[in-house]
């Protein structure tokens, strides 16, 4: 941990995680749900020439405020720097004061994994797995530790475009005592897996054979109208005989795999309401789930929560 010039920490990419546990910020996010004095207005996302993007995510409830600021470079895939970079700035809502800067990387990650984490405790119907992992990047890693700690995972298959990245994920998984195998075709592997993460770039459909009747599914990848990682077709096959849960609703307008199989994104409850018992519609009784995260400044407020010790 390395020191601001002001009384505020400025805490790097290990400390931040430190304060971050997985389960408890599951907790946590659980929590800022059941909040009415929750306030997120929507992120501004800034264009940057050469394909990149600028997020500037505010959320407060009645303690803290704060604001995340990060980059989003996809050319940056492949290369040593990270496609997210950025801070999260925490304050005092009663004073002013900044309380904390948080590694904005390692924030997104940890908050995004463990929303897909709470999501698996509610939803999935086959918690257990074995769990399939599509993408061997940052969210990968993080959704790999979530769900191993979460959910007491032992058993996971990794597929990615990049062999090196898929056998390293696969060596660490095996240090946190599950077994771990590299395929070759994500698709093929869904008849063995009850849980399923997509976290890659989303510049393509990588999944469109449909899941197992039991299968939980969490598209993790696109976060926008452009973005894409499962096939029109699953997403209809999860709508029509399974269920759809949102993130937030913010997704109403970023789901990209659900605006472009042409589904109505609004009609579909959140994960608000599926914590605070206001789910329009019956829980599911059989067929898969489709679990589509988008991210939302609540989750990162989560995260300031826990970390501050609110």
């Amino acid at each position: 941990m390395t020191a601001s010039s002001s009384s505020s920490p400025l805490l790097d990419a290990v400390a931040t995680a430190e304060r971050l546990p997985y389960a408890d910020l599951a907790s946590a996010i659980a929590r800022l749900l059941r909040d009415s004095s929750v306030q997120v207005p929507p992120r501004l996302v800034q264009p940057l020439s050469g394909g990149g993007s600028l997020f500037v995510m505010p959320a407060a409830d009645d303690s803290l405020a704060i604001t995340k600021l990060i980059s989003y470079t996809p050319a940056n895939a492949g290369t040593a720097r990270p496609a997210i970079q950025g801070d999260v700035v925490v304050f005092d809502v009663g004073t002013g004061e900044r309380r904390l800067i948080l590694h904005g990387p390692t924030v997104t990650a940890r908050r995004t994994a463990a929303v897909s984490l709470l999501a698996a405790q509610q939803l999935a119907p086959e918690p257990q797995g074995p769990l399939l992992i599509v993408g061997a990047g940052v969210q990968g890693r993080a959704h790999l530790e979530a769900f191993v700690l979460g959910l007491g995972v032992k058993d996971v298959r990794i597929v990615s475009r990049s062999a090196a990245s898929a056998q390293a994920l696969a060596a660490y998984a095996q240090t946190l005592g599950v077994r771990a195998l590299v395929v070759a075709d994500a698709n093929a592997a869904l008849s063995d897996c009850p849980l399923v993460i997509t976290c890659t770039p989303a510049r393509e459909v990588v999944l469109y054979d449909l899941p197992r009747q039991d299968a939980f599914v969490a598209a993790v990848g696109a976060f926008t109208p452009q973005m894409v990682e499962l096939a029109p077709e699953l997403c209809r096959y999860c709508a029509t005989l399974g269920t759809v849960v949102l993130d937030t609703r913010e997704a109403d307008h970023e789901a990209g795999d659900l605006l472009q199989a042409g589904l109505g994104v609004s009609r579909f409850d959140t994960l608000g309401d599926v914590i605070r018992g206001t789910r329009r519609h019956a829980a599911p009784t059989g067929g898969p789930i489709l679990f589509k995260s988008c991210g939302w400044a609540g989750w990162d407020l989560a995260a300031a929560q826990l970390a501050v010790g609110n």
